[in-house]
């Protein structure tokens, strides 16, 4: 019983110091982004004296080229298809709109429909009714 507890602690030592390394891999690799970030952004916040102006080197350059046609290309398609997905929701209200107009005329007209037989109906029970009393009056006498 005593070798298992023993096994079981070293399982957890190993566990922790496992979790250890893993958090320690992780707080590198969160500095080491904060570390780009604030070198990229740099420029942002120098003063216009302090930018230099001399030349990238052709390795720098071609990079910052490449990343540029990236973006564009990304940005290009992205803002293709926003566009695409505007006008189609564009002639989806529309749609919507002339559908909803049709359903209200049609609502009006099943509306003016309903109050005529309703009319219709109270003119035939009245005339029935009226009908029934004349054969009824007939009988009696």
């Amino acid at each position: 019983m005593n070798a298992t507890n023993r096994s079981e602690q070293v399982e957890t030592e190993v566990e922790e110091t496992e979790i250890d390394n893993n958090l320690a891999a992780v707080s590198d690799v969160e500095a080491g982004i904060r570390e780009f970030v604030r070198n990229d952004i740099a420029y942002l916040r120098r003063s216009p004296q302090q930018v230099s102006t001399e030349p990238l080197e052709p390795n720098t350059e071609a990079t910052v080229n490449n990343v540029n046609s990236l973006i564009q290309r990304v940005a290009g398609t992205s803002l293709a298809e926003i566009e695409k997905l505007i006008s189609e929701l564009e002639s989806l209200r529309d749609l919507l709109h002339a559908e909803g107009q049709r359903v209200q005329r049609e609502i009006s007209g099943y509306a003016q429909l309903s109050q005529a037989a309703m009319k219709s109906t109270r003119m035939i029970a009245d005339n029935v009714t009226q009908w029934k009393r004349a054969a009824d009056g007939l009988r009696n006498s």
